[in-house]
């Protein structure tokens, strides 16, 4: 990383790095080692460091929309998932959101009905080196598998007709969110869960960020906030 900020992961030092700023030689990547400084062909200077959980996880692979950064922080803040907790999630999609809180928790049981999406998970579970993370071709509306855990997080259609399977597989105090981008899904499933006795209805958030520029005095708001991404709904089992 340079001090402008641009950063490049290196994932096959057999080659030159060609970046705008000019490539560095394979040679000068292979002995390079943290904290070192390496200079491209054209005398920028960037330097050398570990990769990182995020710098990886940035770059997995995609097939369905995931769920942003600025939500997961949401979910992980509210609910304080840790090493000891037990999650589960539905529908994988391309598995960002269970590799994000395998990170944080003991274990995450992933499920997904579609067999493409399986595959890119895994594809996904193996490149950020998780051990803690199952995946299940599986309807969690037929039910889940676990029980006792501590989390369930639904980025599902019709989040609702879950609501059974969570309440069976959560234990007492466990949460239930649903990650939604529709107002209709959020209705539908606020409904159910206020009609249903096993749960209590916390709230529904929507998080937007708006990122700053800052150069000397020159201070204002980038041109181009990321606006709604999803409605987050919590309830907890009682």
């Amino acid at each position: 990383m340079n001090k402008i900020g641009r950063k490049f992961l290196v994932n096959d030092n057999d080659k030159d790095l060609h970046t705008q700023f000019g490539y560095f030689k394979k040679e000068d990547i292979k002995k390079a080692k943290s904290g070192i400084k390496v200079v491209s062909n054209t005398g920028k200077k960037f330097t050398v460091f570990d990769s990182s959980f995020i710098d990886l996880y940035k770059r997995i692979k995609r097939g369905a929309q995931i769920i942003p950064l600025k939500d997961i922080g949401l979910i992980v803040s509210e609910t304080a998932i840790n090493n000891k907790s037990v999650v589960v999630d539905a529908g994988s999609g391309s598995g960002a959101l269970a590799c994000f809180l395998a990170n944080i928790a003991k274990e995450v049981i992933s499920y997904e009905i579609r067999e493409d999406f399986v595959k890119i998970v895994e594809h996904n579970i193996g490149y950020l080196g998780l051990k803690n993370v199952k995946v299940r071709n599986k309807n969690i509306y037929d039910g889940i598998d676990e029980k006792n855990v501590d989390l369930v997080v639904l980025d599902l259609p019709e989040p609702w007709k879950a609501a059974e399977s969570a309440k069976n597989a959560l234990k007492v105090g466990g949460f239930l969110i649903s990650y939604s981008p529709s107002i209709p899904q959020i209705m539908d499933f606020v409904n159910t869960i206020r009609k249903h006795e096993d749960f209590v209805y916390l709230k529904t958030s929507e998080i937007i960020e708006r990122e700053w520029e800052i150069d000397e005095r020159k201070v204002r708001p980038r041109s181009q906030a990321i606006g709604h991404s999803g409605f987050i709904s919590f309830a907890r089992k009682i």
